[in-house]
C-alpha cells in the first residue's frame, strides 16, 4: 500500500471523528488512512449494525433456551458488524467520493483527501469482506444464505440518495438484517419475531438517521443529495414522532410474540419493559433535538448505542431468569 502526500487532510483528525480516538493516537500512521475509511475512528455505526443482531439472537435464545453455541453466535456477529461496517463504508467512501469532496463535513475522508486511492481502497474493501464471509460460514446455512443476501443492500444503499429523498429506508434494511441473521443463527430458520424486529429496526433507523442527516443539509441541498431531513424539513420532530411509536410497536410486537409460549408473564413483562425503556431513550432524544444544531444532531445520533443496549440488557435478564 503506497504512501501518499502529506496535507493537513492527509494527517488530521477526520472532521466528524471522535476527538482523542484510538486510530489517531495509537495506530500506526500507515494503517489510519484504511481504519477511517472503515470508520473504526468512530464506532457507533458498528454499535449500530451489531445491536439488532444481539436483538434477535438474545430474543431467540429467550424464546428457546441459551445455549453454549449462542456465545460465538453473540461474539461472531460483533466480527462481522465490525468488518461488514467497514466493508460497506468503504463501498460508501468509493461511490460517494466526488460528492463527499463537496462537504465540509465530509471532504477531510480518506479518498477526497488524498489519503489512498480509490484502488487502494477497492482492496481493502474485499479483504474486510473477505474475513466477514469466513466468521458467516460457521454459522448453519439458512443463516450463510441470509447473510450473501444482504450485499445487495449494502451495495445498493450509497446510490439511493441519487434518487429518493428515503435513502434512510435503504439504511434501515441494510443495517437491520442483523435481527434475521441472529434470529436465524440460532433458531436455523425464520419466524414472525425476527420479521417484527427487522421492520421495527428500520423504522428506528429512519428516526436516527434522519437526525444525524439534519448536519448536511445545507451542502446537500446545494448538490443535490436527498435526505429524509431534507423531505421532512421544519417538520422533522412531527415526522420523528411516529416513526418513534412505530418502532416501539413492531418491537412490542416481536417481543410478545416470540415470548408468549414460554408460560411466564414475567418474562413478557421484562421484554416490553425493555422496549418502553428503549422507546422512553427515543422520546428523550426528541426533546432535546435542535435540528439546526450539527453539534446537537450529532450528539443524539450517538446516543442509539445506549437506546439500542438498553433492550439487550433486558432480553439478557430475561435469560437469566
Amino acid at each position: 500500500m503506497s504512501e501518499t502526500t502529506e496535507t493537513p487532510e492527509a494527517t488530521g483528525q477526520v472532521s466528524d471523528a471522535v476527538s482523542g480516538n484510538w486510530v489517531d493516537r495509537l495506530a500506526p500512521d500507515w494503517t489510519r488512512p484504511y481504519l477511517r475509511l472503515s470508520r473504526a475512528d468512530r464506532p457507533i455505526g458498528t454499535w449500530l449494525l451489531l445491536i439488532p443482531c444481539w436483538w434477535g439472537t438474545l430474543l431467540a435464545a429467550a424464546s428457546t433456551g441459551f445455549r453454549a453455541a449462542d456465545l460465538w453466535i453473540l461474539i461472531g456477529c460483533a466480527l462481522g458488524a465490525w468488518l461488514m461496517r467497514g466493508a460497506g463504508c468503504t463501498w460508501n467512501d468509493i461511490t460517494d467520493h466526488e460528492y463527499d469532496a463537496k462537504v465540509e463535513r465530509t471532504k477531510s475522508r480518506p479518498i477526497p483527501s488524498g489519503q489512498v486511492t480509490v484502488q487502494q481502497a477497492t482492496v481493502w474493501m474485499a479483504m474486510q469482506a473477505g474475513i466477514a464471509f469466513l466468521i458467516l460460514i460457521t454459522f448453519n446455512w439458512t443463516t450463510v444464505f441470509l447473510g450473501v443476501a444482504s450485499l445487495g443492500l449494502v451495495v445498493i444503499y450509497p446510490f439511493a440518495k441519487r434518487f429518493t429523498y428515503w435513502p434512510q429506508v435503504f439504511l434501515g434494511l441494510a443495517f437491520n438484517w442483523g435481527a434475521l441473521l441472529g434470529w436465524t443463527a440460532h433458531t436455523g430458520s425464520l419466524a414472525l419475531p425476527a420479521v417484527l424486529l427487522y421492520l421495527g429496526g428500520i423504522a428506528w433507523t429512519i428516526f436516527y438517521d434522519t437526525i444525524y442527516a439534519h448536519q448536511d443539509t445545507e451542502d446537500d441541498a446545494l448538490i443535490g443529495v436527498k435526505s429524509t431531513a431534507l423531505l421532512f424539513g421544519d417538520d422533522t420532530k412531527e415526522w420523528l414522532r411516529l416513526f418513534m411509536m412505530t418502532t416501539v410497536i413492531l418491537l412490542t410486537a416481536g417481543v410478545v410474540v416470540a415470548l408468549i409460549s414460554q408460560d411466564s408473564i414475567l418474562k413478557v413483562l421484562l421484554g416490553v419493559a425493555g422496549v418502553w425503556a428503549f422507546g422512553w431513550h427515543l422520546t428523550w432524544q426528541l426533546t432535546r433535538l435542535k435540528t439546526y444544531n450539527p453539534a446537537t444532531c450529532l450528539q443524539l445520533f450517538r446516543s442509539n448505542r445506549d437506546a439500542g443496549l438498553i433492550l439487550v440488557l433486558f432480553l439478557a435478564a430475561i435469560i437469566v431468569l
